[in-house]
């Protein structure tokens, strides 16, 4: 749906307004011949001292198209975490909805694959030190001449083998997300440690937990243990008629709203707009990025949102409250020149929003008309003996 956006506001070009549909062309040109209705009222001063009384002016409307649609989260910036490693879930330390940092733990888990990690760590460990304990020993026995150099040979090649079976233990329990601190310690002590610790990849809010103490969890299955989101930004996903795609494209400001929150804008971005229309609805997919800092949105939310696609200047604009809709439907203004004898005009009007009506034709920049009270008026009329 293509609408206006007025000085302070959004303006439909779809209006819900009474009244005959209204050409682009004549909206642009702000006139459309009608014949006004030369009915007046007369007040006293002190009548008159309670209406409030401007003067019809020009204002530049911008073109935008709405849709409606949902908010969703940021699929790139949600992660689903898993562990790499099967076993059994011992603890939990995040709930749905709490707000964790990167690299919080989530969760912890009894491995299997970690406790024999460590087991090959420590044999290893042990190896190296054997080794490295009879490579001095051949050494020293060659110096005081009871051994042979080929011993020495075969002694260095036995202790480098330890070591390098030594790092690959090291580096393969590291993985585990094991600190150098951590496996020092338990080399030293002789006594492993098969809880995996979980942590958040990301700073976010955890929108879905499936982990529970003693749930056996393999990698990758789904469902993910845990689900963490940044919702610093979010997605909106609409189905645009196809009418509009023309005017459509990556990087057009964007304004939300939803329900939940009324009158207020969410700002953002188109991100992406569809290459296809679906057959069915005529309508095509447009994904804005919406800045949320506050995390006020939430996924599933239903949203409206409008994006800029032109402008139209000089528009002759009123304030809503000075458009009176008769009883036979025609819509009208009371025009003064001396604040005392007033006017009603029959008016055709065009675009709209809340606070602002475009006048096409019935009013004049410059001219005066009851801005509040304009209902007053017209009761007054009509319960007069000629109305």
């Amino acid at each position: 749906m293509l609408c206006l956006l007025g000085v302070g506001g959004w303006f439909l070009l779809r209006s819900g307004a009474p009244g005959p549909a209204v050409s682009e062309k004549a909206a642009r040109q702000g006139r459309m011949p009608v014949g006004p209705a030369k009915v007046a009222v007369e007040l006293t001063e002190n009548q008159a001292s309670a209406l409030r009384i401007a003067q019809v002016g020009r204002t530049d409307f911008e073109l935008v198209t709405q849709s409606v649609g949902n908010i969703d989260f940021n699929q790139n910036m949600l992660v689903q975490v898993f562990t790499p490693y099967q076993g059994r879930i011992v603890s939990t330390a995040a709930n749905v909805g709490d707000r964790v940092l990167r690299g919080q733990l989530l969760f912890t888990v009894d491995s299997p694959d970690l406790l024999q990690a460590e087991n090959t760590l420590i044999a290893a460990a042990g190896v190296a030190v054997l080794q490295a304990r009879t490579l001095k020993r051949v050494i020293e026995n060659l110096r005081g001449g009871g051994g042979a150099q080929k011993d020495v040979d075969q002694a260095t090649s036995d202790e480098q083998a330890a070591e390098g079976a030594l790092r690959a233990a090291r580096d393969t329990v590291r993985l585990f997300g094991k600190t150098d601190e951590e496996i020092d310690r338990m080399i030293a002590e002789r006594r492993v440690d098969p809880i995996l610790v979980v942590r958040s990849p990301i700073a976010g809010t955890v929108t879905q937990r499936t982990a529970a103490p003693g749930l056996f969890i393999q990698p990758g299955n789904a469902p993910a243990p845990f689900t963490v989101a940044d919702t610093s930004t979010m997605w909106m996903v609409a189905n645009v008629v196809e009418a509009d795609s023309a005017a459509l494209h990556v990087g057009q400001p964007v304004k939300v709203q939803v329900a939940a929150f009324p009158g207020r804008d969410f700002d953002g971005e188109v991100a992406v707009v569809g290459a296809s229309v679906d057959m069915q609805t005529r309508r095509f997919m447009v994904r804005s990025e919406i800045k949320d800092p506050d995390g006020l949105l939430r996924a599933g939310m239903f949203a409206t949102f409008a994006i800029k696609v032109g402008e139209m200047a000089g528009i002759v604009a009123v304030p809503d409250a000075a458009v009176v809709r008769e009883g036979d439907g025609t819509m009208t203004l009371w025009v003064t020149s001396d604040r005392r004898r007033f006017e009603k005009r029959t008016v055709k009007i065009g675009l709209r929003r809340k606070g602002f009506v475009q006048v096409l034709d019935g009013a004049a920049p410059g001219e005066m008309i009851v801005t509040e009270g304009a209902v007053f008026l017209s009761n007054k009329l009509a319960a007069s003996p000629a109305g």
